[in-house]
């Protein structure tokens, strides 16, 4: 399948711009794509590894990572995409998980071990969610396909965007959503190295950027440096990865006049699984089902309108099956993946997260989701980022922990009589942080989720 989608825009776009570096000269057409495809092929085949055979990336250039990556799950291979940037330890663990055939950096390609045909071709990805334990998962090309095909549709994306994404090329993010849904679209996408606040709106507009593919810490940095005049032509800011706080979203919808488009996936759906329509969007709301089912299970059956249960998802870019690892259980007979997320949908099917089951905070047998009390740090002035976590408490068995980053210009101890105050009014009692720790920064995934297990062993660690 991808590879007649690069035949096709081959013919129809020729010559045109597919990829081109964001901050530098550097492009690759369509019609340069296509010939990439042919010479890695024909190198595959030479080197002896088969169709289905794993080739790990690891190029430090965005586009020569984005022809790798493309060109070897077109030539019938599956790609094994590495950070670049990642220390020793953490390339080997994803190496055990995938077990690799060769990798491919930028100057080399090493062969490890004669591979036997396996007749899948895709992209392998591993990924240890939030419990730490590596999950490997294949997704097939007609997985990928299928699911930037209906970002194509939800975004109404055309030959005549130009899109932006400074996200990791070795996430599934800005695999699908960035390379796969533009190459579709038969459009142009600038792909950055990383996201820099530094001259970024006048990168947009010496771009002609139609659409932005951004992350949830992006647009809180974006809001506090509004652009003048404010950008033409930007259709949409795209959120992904992470929950926005909804006062980010509002401060930079009103710093910039351009929409945010919240949406919902994960790496077992092969990225998008909910986004909200450009025309009738619901902040706070992760949007409606978008080439995935989505329904959400209570402990009695299926949940009633607006009552919170478990998030679970089928559809043509869903698992079937982990590679290796995966919890026993997670996807049952009928094809439905528990996403291991909290949610509820209105009677209209957004969707509304609530959080992580692991993360759900249980206070004396009252069960506290930490976005509720989140959303209200995060509306108070002084308050750039929070997060809420779970303490261990020797009678409650649990209590509320919140870490706040302050804004610059605000003393600490008003800060936090700032957010006592403000939670006493709009929280109940039990529901209320009994601590709040006020830090430089929160520790942030590559992908810009924050780091939950992180905070909770601080929290374990100063008892």
């Amino acid at each position: 399948m991808l590879r007649d989608w690069i035949e096709q825009a081959a013919e129809h776009h020729g010559d045109a711009v597919y990829l081109a570096e964001a901050r530098g000269a550097g492009t690759l057409t369509y019609a340069g794509l296509r010939r990439a495809v042919s010479d890695w092929a024909r190198r595959l085949d030479e080197a002896g590894l088969p169709p289905g055979a794993r080739i790990a990336v690891r190029h430090d250039g965005p586009l020569e990572y984005a022809t790798a990556l493309l060109a070897i799950v077109a030539a019938g291979r599956v790609a094994v995409p590495l950070d670049p940037a990642a220390p020793p330890a953490e390339v080997e663990r994803v190496v055990a998980v995938a077990r690799p055939a060769a990798t491919v950096t930028t100057g080399s390609f090493r062969i490890h071990l004669s591979e036997r045909a396996r007749g899948d071709s895709g992209i392998f990805l591993c990924t240890s969610g939030t419990t730490g334990t590596p999950k490997g998962i294949l997704l097939r090309d007609e997985q990928l396909t299928h699911t930037a095909e209906s970002v194509v549709a939800a975004h109404r994306l055309t030959s005549a965007d130009r899109g932006y994404c400074s996200l990791p090329l070795f996430h599934v993010n800005a695999e699908v959503v960035g390379l796969l849904a533009t190459l579709r679209a038969g459009a142009y996408l600038a792909v950055d190295r990383k996201f820099s606040r530094r001259g970024f709106w006048e990168l947009i507009a010496e771009r002609r950027i139609t659409w932005i593919n951004a992350v949830p810490a992006i647009i809180s940095i974006l809001a506090m440096d509004p652009p003048a005049p404010r950008p033409a032509g930007v259709r949409f800011v795209r959120s992904a990865s992470a929950p926005l706080p909804r006062a980010a979203l509002d401060r930079f919808e009103l710093a910039t006049g351009v929409p945010v488009i919240e949406t919902y996936g994960m790496t077992e759906a092969a990225s998008m699984i909910t986004a909200n329509p450009l025309d009738a969007r619901r902040p706070g709301s992760a949007g409606r089902a978008a080439g995935s089912q989505v329904r959400i299970e209570a402990p009695d059956g299926i949940a009633a309108p607006g009552e919170i249960g478990r998030v679970r998802i089928r559809g043509g870019g869903v698992i079937r099956a982990y590679a290796s690892g995966g919890r026993p259980g997670a996807i049952d007979a009928d094809g439905w993946l528990d996403t291991g997320d909290l949610g509820y949908l209105d009677a209209d099917g957004y969707l509304f997260l609530a959080g992580r089951c692991d993360d759900v905070i249980n206070r004396g047998g009252e069960k506290i989701y930490p976005r509720e009390i989140e959303e209200v740090l995060l509306a108070q002035p002084g308050v750039s980022a929070a997060a809420v976590v779970g303490a261990p408490d020797e009678v409650l068995g649990e209590r509320p922990v919140a870490y706040v980053v302050p804004d610059d210009g605000w003393a600490a101890a008003d800060v936090e009589e700032l957010l006592r105050k403000a939670c006493e009014a709009e929280l109940p009692r039990h529901k209320q942080p009994g601590e709040y720790r006020l830090v430089a920064e929160l520790p942030h995934g590559s992908t810009g989720k924050i780091a939950r297990r992180q905070l909770k062993d601080l929290v374990t660690a100063a008892r």
